[in-house]
């Protein structure tokens, strides 16, 4: 389940960003991830409140937002969604495409509670 390790990079990146803004604690953390990023967002949102105990992040919110698979289209220059296993162009259907989005893992913003 390498989705633990994911969780612990997070909570390491959370932490740097904390300490950065002096904050006190995360309150909400939100990762965009894609289909094609190689990360079961199930099994991640399992995996972080492991990684997080103890930390200044344990009671923060993990919310977790779908990239949608959109690829480029070098035939006819078109931007269109995809579906996973088959990234070809939605305008002309051809098969010479480049992943636009879709394969990122991306922490996306973090909330912070300052000191009172």
């Amino acid at each position: 389940m390498h989705e633990l390790a994911v969780a612990q990079a997070l909570v390491e990146q959370v932490d740097d960003v904390i300490r950065q803004n002096k904050a006190r604690a995360a309150s909400l953390i939100r990762v965009r991830i894609g289909p094609l990023a190689g990360v079961v967002p199930a099994l991640l949102a399992n995996a972080f409140p492991l990684a997080a105990a103890g930390s200044r992040m344990e009671h923060a919110v993990l919310d977790l937002v779908d990239a949608p698979i959109r690829v480029h289209c070098q035939t006819c220059g078109a931007d269109t969604e995809a579906a996973l296993n088959r990234l070809i162009c939605g305008a002309c259907g051809d098969w010479h495409t480049q992943i636009v989005s879709g394969d990122e893992l991306l922490l996306e913003s973090v909330e912070l509670e300052t000191a009172p």
